[in-house]
This record gives structure tokens, sequence and C-alpha cells, in this order.
């Protein structure tokens, strides 16, 4: 470990989609003197821009934000690959004498950072073409049924759609009778590579639903068709993984003419509801994040927030 991921502080915004991330985030990095570290595994990608829900240019020339657009749509991206760009990034804040805010809802991503990846079996290879042979025959629910049965905690924050994962967590079961969610408590996250306050957004579920439904109607207002269009003009497949994303994979149906414009709208706010609710179920089971409704307590972050900074510069 390097020292600078021992002593440096940082503090984390999570929560789930439409909860007012972004918005916390500005607030707190123009009170602290703070840039941003997005943490959100679609935002990395350049030209997938509306939907992705990216800060707008405007926001971002007011406070400086890194790891967006960072790689094309093609290009592999891991979480690995994400914790060592973000050490990067931090490292670079903090020599310049600013603060640093890691925000956004890919759970995987900032566990990572704050903990490193799980030191958990190698992978044989046999057993894993046998498993991936197992999902074409039986599907991906199928398997993710499986993993249910010896890993319900990892599952619960597992999409069917999600199959590299899913493999993953099955081929770490079946080489070692161990869940692969107990290697991540017991040998991954020990230890902490950053000194953190991790903020996580409350918000009622009515509400965070109907904030859902009105993002995906101004996404589709704002030319997510147009933007898919585009993408695919440019000739990025619509099988990649950033294209199979919520919103993408909906937009680019309904241009292929598999679905229409409103039942890929009401696909679109369905899937992000239960993105939502995966979102939630993973940092729910995180202890260390302090829950806040937002923007009511915006006075109660602010000042948990100086306090912690104030506790290293004293």
């Amino acid at each position: 470990m390097k020292s600078h991921q021992i002593h440096s502080k940082i503090i984390i915004i999570c929560g789930p989609t439409a909860s007012g991330k972004s918005a916390l985030a500005l607030e707190l990095a123009h009170t602290l003197d703070a840039e941003i570290v997005n943490a959100d595994s679609m935002q990395v990608y350049r030209r997938l821009d509306i939907g992705t829900a990216k800060p707008s240019p405007g926001q971002q020339s007011e406070i400086r934000h890194h790891l967006i657009d960072i790689i094309e749509p093609d290009q592999p991206f891991s979480a690995a690959d994400f914790a060592a760009a973000a050490d990067a990034a931090i490292r670079d804040i903090v020599s310049r004498g600013k603060r640093v805010i890691v925000v956004g809802g890919t759970g995987l991503y900032i566990r990572a950072l704050v903990h490193g990846l799980v030191d958990s079996p190698g992978g044989a290879g046999a057993l894993r073409q046998a498993l991936q042979d197992e999902a074409a025959e039986a599907g991906n629910g199928a398997m993710l049924e499986q993993l249910r049965l010896v890993d319900p905690e990892l599952a619960a924050t597992l999409h069917p759609n999600n199959l590299l994962r899913v493999i993953r967590a099955l081929e770490v079961y079946r080489l070692t009778g161990i869940p692969l969610s107990r290697y991540q408590r017991e040998h991954a996250f020990a230890g902490r590579r950053y000194d953190t306050l991790q903020i996580g957004i409350s918000v009622d579920r009515a509400l965070l639903y109907e904030r859902i439904e009105e993002r995906v109607e101004q996404m589709l207002a704002a030319g997510l068709m147009a933007e898919v269009r585009g993408l695919v003009a440019a000739g990025f497949d619509c099988n990649l993984k950033a294209m199979r994303s919520i919103g993408y994979k909906e937009a680019a149906a309904c241009l292929s003419g598999e679905l229409s414009v409103e039942e890929a709208c009401r696909l679109i706010k369905r899937n992000t509801r239960h993105y939502a609710k995966r979102q939630l179920t993973w940092f729910k089971a995180d202890p260390d994040i302090l829950w806040f409704e937002y923007p009511d307590n915006s006075g109660t972050i602010i000042r948990h927030a100086i306090e912690f900074f104030e506790q290293q510069e004293a």
C-alpha cells in the first residue's frame, strides 16, 4: 500500500440513481474547495451522454470532474481499472491542495477503491467454460437462481444480465465450497486504502420512482434515440457491454423495430427502478455509510464534511 492511499481523506457520495448525488457533490465541492471523481460505471464512456445522466458541460466547468469520458464504448474497463484510475486522479487532486469527493452509484467501483479487490481463488478454465456452456443452455436466470441457493447475499445484488459475475461467483463456490460474498467480507475488505466519510442519499421510495420516471422522459426528450442511432452509425455493436446498459438496449431495440417508443420508455423506467433497488441492497449492506435525506439535511451533511477534513488538518 502506498502512503497516500493510507492517509488521504476522501468523501464518498453514493445512493440509487436519481437520488440527487450529483447535486450534493457540486454543493459540497463548492463549499470544500474540492474536485469530483466519478464512480459511475457508465459515465466513463465517451459518446454515451444523455442515457448516462452525466453532469452537464456547465456543471463540469463549475467544478473539475475526473474519470468522465475516458474510454470508448468498445473498450473494456473493470473495477480494477477504475481503482487504478481513481488512485491517480486522487493523487493529482491532493497534490494541488484540493479535497476529494467521489460520487457515483456503482457499488463495486467504490468498494474496489476503498478496500481493494477480492483475493478469491483463481479460476479453473475448464470449470468456467462448463459454466458458460451451462448458461448458454439454461439461461442467465437459471444461473442466478443457482447462485441464490449457495450465495443469496451476493445474488441479491446481481442482475441476470451480469453473467460474468454470476459465473465467477459460482466458480468460486464450486472450487472452494465458500460463497464469494464471504471472501469479500473476510479477505478483500479487511484493510482500508483511504480514510473515508461515506454519505448515502436516502429518498422516499415513491419520490425516487417519480424522479426516475421524470429523468427517463427528459432523456427521451433530449434525444436518447438519436444518440443511440449515432452510436450504431459510428460502428458500435449493440451487444457491447456499454450498449447493453439500461436505456441504450431499449432504445436500440426500438430503433430496430422490436419495440415501440412507448414500450421502450416503459421498459427503461421499469428497469431503472429495478436497478435502483439493487443499488440500495448493495449500499444498505455497508455499515460505514451514513444516510441522510437531501436536500433536507444539506446543512448537516456539510457540517459533517467540514469536521471530517478539519480532523485531518488540525
